[in-house]
Order: C-alpha cells, then structure tokens, then sequence
C-alpha cells in the first residue's frame, strides 16, 4: 500500500473560504485538526494559525462565484502531512440542488475506531463512494457499518425521529464531527428541536419524519430518498431551522488572524 493511502500519511479539513482573508469557524477547524492528529499521531505546528493564513494571502481566487447566499463561495483544503509540512488549496464551492437529494447506501470502509471517525489519509475510499454515487444517478453516498447508518461521503446526516429528537451517527462510532453541525446545533435546538447523537439503525431511518445532510461545501440540504426508498417528507421543520441557522453563520462566522489572536 502506498504511503499516501495510510491514514497517518496526512490530517486535513476542508474549509469555507471568502475569497479574502477569512475562513468561516476557522477555530472549529484547527480544534478538530488538533483532535484528529493526536489520533493519527501527526504532530501539528505550533504556529499553525500563522502558516495557514500566511499561506491564505497568498492563494489567488479560483474562479467566478457560482452560489447563492446559502452556500460558501469557497473552499479551502488544509493538508498536514506525517512530516507536519502544511499545505492550502482552494477551489470554487459547487451548485447543489434546492430539490430533495437522493442518497445510495454503502459500506462504510474498513478503519479501526478511532481512526475512522477522523480525516486521514486513507480518505480514497469516500473518494470513490461519492463517484458511485453519481454512476448510480445519485447525489450523494451515505455510508453503514453492521447495518448502522455512520456518515455520508461528504456530508453528515441527521434524522428527526418521529419522537422529536434529531439523531446524528456519533463520533465514537465512527462517523465525522462535524464543524457545520457544531455551528447550527444551538440554532436547532432554539427552535424546540433537541439534537443528540445515537446509533442511526435502518429501522430509525425508514420511520424517520424527515432527514438533512450537513457540510462546508453544501451547507444544508434536505435527503429525500436511500436506493430509491422515500424518507419522511422532506424540507420540514428540521430543514428550515438548520437552514437558517446556517445562513445566520453564513454572515456571521467568518474569522481572520487576528480575530483568533484576540
């Protein structure tokens, strides 16, 4: 195996970008870098703030805006290698669809916890998840471990169960934490909506009232339907108190050097 498909050959994030000199919750992101490579046994720089925004001010735009204001014009790559070397790449963010999407299931890929819960370097396999997903018809692949439902290829899924509660897969069963669902949860929860992790099983899934899907790049999108089969009724009240939490932070988040300085 090379070394590049080890998971301790790098840690990395991928970030919301303004084009300027900001990075939205960029603090999330450098704790969960910290985390994550404490796992992975990467030692992370101690000037690391300094390096990557150095590194920012010197990235040229990639491209025209394509988004609408519920979506990051950007996005930033944060790579830090098993040699604690740092690199940036930025790319513009993509169009997702306003309509419902639509999901394949998968198996999540054979990692060890800790380990599969962070973003190693062994990330191919969501790599090629999300390719099936679009050679299926689909926009997204959503990824089970012994029949529980762990994260998605690029996102990270929550149910609102017919009790009220919405439900994410947790990090110490293997799925991601997700920096977008840290920002948003106390926004969903003002709105009478509890958030709390658990193990998502199929039966969970198929009685849930509606399902989202959370993420840097698409923001907040409702899910519609799993290998064809219709989940809830889709774009309810969890999906319009994420949403506009999320385009509250969409204003609001946006953090440069020295606001983490100060």
């Amino acid at each position: 195996m090379p070394v590049a498909a080890q998971p301790s050959s790098e840690v990395w994030t991928t970030i919301a970008w303004d084009g300027n000199n900001s990075l939205l919750a960029v603090d999330l992101h450098f704790k969960r870098i910290a985390r994550h490579s404490d796992i992975l046994g990467i030692i992370i720089p101690d000037d690391m703030p300094k390096i990557v925004f150095n590194k920012l001010a010197k990235l040229s735009i990639p491209g025209e805006i394509e988004v609408n204001d519920d979506q990051a014009p950007f996005l930033v790559k944060l790579i830090i290698d098993f040699e604690s070397q740092i690199s940036l790449s930025s790319r513009i963010n993509k169009i997702w669809p306003t309509k419902p999407l639509e999901a394949i299931s998968m198996m999540a890929p054979n990692l060890e916890l800790p380990i599969l819960g962070t973003k190693n370097g062994a990330w191919q396999y969501y790599i090629d998840a999300r390719e099936q997903a679009a050679i299926h018809g689909a926009d997204i692949a959503l990824l089970f471990l012994d029949n529980f439902l762990i994260d998605g290829d690029k996102c990270t899924p929550i149910i609102l169960d017919h009790d009220g509660v919405a439900y994410h897969p947790k990090n110490t069963d293997g799925a991601l934490d997700s920096i977008t669902l840290e920002q948003i949860k106390e926004g969903i929860e003002i709105s009478g909506i509890p958030v709390r992790g658990a193990k998502i099983s199929l039966d969970m899934l198929f009685r849930a009232s509606e399902m989202i899907v959370l993420g840097s790049g698409l923001g907040v999108c409702s899910l519609g339907k799993i290998d064809g089969r219709k989940i809830g009724n889709p774009k309810g009240k969890l999906y319009k108190a994420a949403k506009e939490t999320w385009i509250q932070r969409l204003k609001s988040g946006w953090l440069g050097f020295d606001d983490l300085e100060g």
